[in-house]
């Protein structure tokens, strides 16, 4: 295949990377409307084809996929044009700035029979793979909650607030581990800047059947904190991505409760149980994303970070600006 990269910025480099290493991969014209950013990977890649002009990658006949690595409120332009020139897509996290945006790329790309893949590269890690499998097997029994903390001094965005710029990789989690329909959804923010763009905030979702999660997100904090617990009927999860290993440590403990047809006579026993660290594996989550995408392309399969997944997460990302502006709980 040959692949064209859009945006060379932060992320833009670690996707060409990925592509140039892959097998399946021929050929990679990267490109930029910025010419040192141009110059910067001339001199990581050697001898890499280089343009400063996206629309020559999209009429490209050769080119069969584009990557979009470029900031949130171009991804519904660039990968329309994208789709409409038949090309495969996968494009960095947030999917789209709109419901609307992504819901008619989806159709667009179902359309012209093309993939789209959101760039969620969490879902690819060894530790939310292995969380995954805990819950799907039912070692941690039924799920209580999910508790996610994604806390640090800055950085300071100038176009999202603190939620489009944290709580994607954390929403993206949430919805991949669950795999439930939240039913509702209540957020507050502050701006303590003056920008008009929250950079703290607070997000609770009622899944019902008493499964709740909540998000905290802030760019105010004198730590950096990335730390998720899932608790269950039978074990309990800490996930904390800061630490060097045993990112993942599942508890054997919890509460039994008993005599329950009688309020009076509820007996509440804890467990408390072993601690245990699965071991991890060591590949880079944004080359498993890669593979994905190339394997989806090849075989016509459904990527795990699909668009699907990638509407998902812009639903729950505008009902919580929604929730944060009016105050209202948004039903989702």
């Amino acid at each position: 295949m040959n692949i064209g990269v859009i945006g060379l910025g932060y992320w833009g480099p670690n996707i060409v990377r990925n592509f140039i290493m892959n097998e399946n991969i021929d050929k990679v014209i990267c490109c930029d409307t910025n010419e040192n950013q141009i110059n910067k990977i001339k001199k990581i890649f050697h001898g890499i084809q280089t343009t400063t002009d996206y629309m020559s990658i999209m009429k490209d006949p050769e080119i069969d996929a584009v990557a979009i690595v470029t900031p949130v409120d171009t991804h519904y332009k660039l990968t329309k044009i994208a789709l409409e020139h038949n090309k495969h897509i996968l494009v960095e996290k947030p999917f789209t700035s709109t419901t609307a945006q992504s819901e008619e790329l989806l159709k667009i790309a179902k359309e012209k029979k093309r993939i789209v893949m959101v760039d969620h590269t969490f879902l690819y890690t060894s530790s939310v793979k292995k969380i995954k499998s805990l819950v799907a097997s039912g070692e941690i029994g039924s799920i209580y909650y999910f508790d996610s903390v994604r806390i640090n001094l800055g950085l300071f965005q100038r176009d999202v607030n603190v939620v489009w710029d944290l709580a994607p990789h954390d929403f993206s989690i949430m919805s991949y581990i669950l795999d439930k329909k939240p039913v509702s959804l209540r957020a507050m923010g502050a701006d303590h800047v003056g920008s008009g763009l929250e950079d703290i905030a607070y997000v609770h979702i009622d899944f019902g059947d008493n499964l709740i999660a909540h998000f905290h997100l802030n760019w105010l904090s004198p730590v950096k904190i990335r730390k998720i617990l899932i608790a269950g009927s039978k074990k309990m999860i800490v996930y904390d991505d800061m630490e060097n290993s045993e990112k993942i440590k599942v508890y054997s403990k919890g509460i039994d409760v008993k005599d329950k047809e009688d309020e009076y006579k509820k007996l509440i026993n804890y467990r408390i149980g072993d601690v245990f660290s699965p071991v991890l594996d060591n590949m880079e989550a944004l080359k498993e994303l890669i593979d994905d995408f190339i394997s989806s392309i090849k075989n016509n399969t459904k990527p795990i970070s699909s668009g699907e997944e990638g509407l998902k997460v812009v639903k729950i990302l505008e009902a919580t600006q929604q929730s944060i502006k009016t105050g209202e709980t948004i039903y989702l």
